[in-house]
């Protein structure tokens, strides 16, 4: 298993377009992606698992991915945070 852990800086928090796009980028790929806020987990495929955890600006997020692809995952998913929240 692949962690890594993203403070949400956008003002907006995690919202609905940019969400989405996280959703389908975490799609591309065979492994399990979990996203967790606090006590509540999601699984990162699905945009209202993700919506519904919402999350808001200075929030700390731990996404984990498990599966055969999980490191390219992992980093592909990262530089996405990094982009865009």
């Amino acid at each position: 298993m692949t962690q890594f852990q993203y403070n949400i800086t956008d003002p907006n928090g995690l919202h609905a377009r940019p969400a989405g796009l996280l959703v389908k980028e975490a799609q591309k790929f065979s492994s399990t992606v979990t996203l967790t806020r606090g006590e509540k987990s999601a699984d990162l495929k699905r945009l209202f698992a993700v919506m519904g955890l919402g999350v808001k600006c200075g929030e700390t997020v731990k996404v984990a991915v498990e599966g055969p692809d999980e490191t390219e995952a992992a980093k592909t998913l990262e530089k996405f945070f990094q982009e865009n929240f």
